[in-house]
């Protein structure tokens, strides 16, 4: 005898199938929403671990900043410190300088020769006016200043012929450019 099967198991086989494929596809579908929510929260997570450091990054950075100020104004304070100290060394090297230069004046002029009336210094050039008894003692005279180690040249500016108390003597002024030390 011949049995026929009336129940659809082809049916039942194509929605057993078809349900497995939607459990499949389903399943396929969660696990990729559950991986990029986790890898999304990975990168919040990160973007969070950054914007920390980037937070910490710039409050050192205005610590450091302040720092740098501080470090420039120092350095600004102590060329400037520097620059009074060179002052104040050159104006200790040079504080007899004029005592020596009047000195080393006196020890030049020709003793009974030559006087000297006034002497007067402005910046580096030195003005000397005074009498002699001629003009070879004034010649004398500055040959002397021109070999003294506070003078770089020495030019005669004016020379002339003076009678005092019946003595003819010769009045003179020399400008001397002097060395910046002795």
């Amino acid at each position: 005898m011949i049995k026929i099967n009336l129940l659809p198991y082809r049916e039942a086989a194509k929605k057993e199938n078809l349900r497995q494929q939607i459990m499949i596809i389903s399943g396929t579908l969660v696990l990729f929403l559950l991986i990029i929510l986790a890898v999304h929260l990975y990168f919040n997570a990160l973007i969070r671990v950054m914007e920390t450091k980037i937070q910490e990054a710039e409050a050192r950075l205005v610590v450091l900043d302040k720092k740098v100020g501080d470090i420039e104004r120092f350095k600004r304070d102590k060329k400037e410190l520097e620059q009074k100290l060179g002052v104040i060394n050159s104006l200790e090297r040079n504080r007899l300088f004029p005592v020596r230069v009047l000195d080393e004046l006196n020890l030049l002029v020709p003793s009974k020769e030559a006087w000297l009336e006034k002497i007067t210094q402005k910046g580096q050039e030195l003005r000397i006016e005074g009498v002699a008894l001629n003009n070879g003692t004034v010649a004398r005279f500055m040959k002397s200043i021109e070999k003294a180690g506070f003078v770089q040249s020495v030019e005669l500016v004016v020379s002339k012929e003076k009678e005092l108390a019946g003595v003819k003597l010769q009045q003179f002024i020399l400008t001397c450019v002097m060395k910046k030390e002795l």
